[in-house]
């Protein structure tokens, strides 16, 4: 005869811990469930500047994501397209960007093939930049893709909204 045992309940496992990323995006959607008062925040156009520009940098590094672009990228190109032969430095100042945070981000539209990048003759110290034909047919194949987002936005805010606050808020473009 075999003695009794008693059979114990084998315990579940402990439940799984959620990712730190899975954890973030949870709170991201609880966040965006409930409405919190923002205090002085509310009344803050500094505040309402900042959420329109992360607004508007989520939806344009969204759009960009498929040509493998960021914004910082993007811009890049634009200032260079708009002015072939301009210097690092001047970029950098023109997007206040700094110099070696624009030095890597060139490096890497360098090895994309898309930018050039050659000593300047005028100032040995600098370098110069140019669109590659392959940077100047990607960005035509962008361009079309920016529109979009700024029509997302002028859609959001309303035409006249949208047009009164480029006038206005043209006093900083070289600030």
């Amino acid at each position: 005869m075999r003695p009794k045992t008693s059979r114990r309940p084998v315990p579940a496992p402990p439940p799984r811990k959620a990712s730190a990323r899975k954890k973030a995006a949870a709170a991201r959607i609880d966040a965006r469930d409930e409405r919190i008062a923002l205090g002085d925040l509310s009344s803050n156009l500094g505040y309402r500047v900042r959420r329109t520009q992360l607004w508007v940098f989520k939806d344009v590094s969204r759009r960009l994501a498929p040509f493998g672009l960021s914004p910082a990228q993007f811009s890049v190109l634009a200032v260079i397209a708009a002015n072939p032969g301009i210097n690092q430095l001047t970029i950098a100042s023109a997007l206040d960007i700094e110099r070696a945070g624009l030095g890597r981000l060139v490096d890497r539209l360098e090895q994309q093939g898309l930018v050039t990048r050659t000593a300047s003759l005028v100032h040995p110290r600098y370098y110069v930049l140019h669109l590659t034909a392959a940077g100047a047919r990607l960005l035509e194949r962008v361009r079309p893709v920016i529109a979009a987002s700024e029509q997302a936005l002028a859609e959001k805010l309303g035409s006249n909204v949208y047009q009164g606050l480029l006038r206005s808020l043209s006093i900083f473009l070289y600030d």
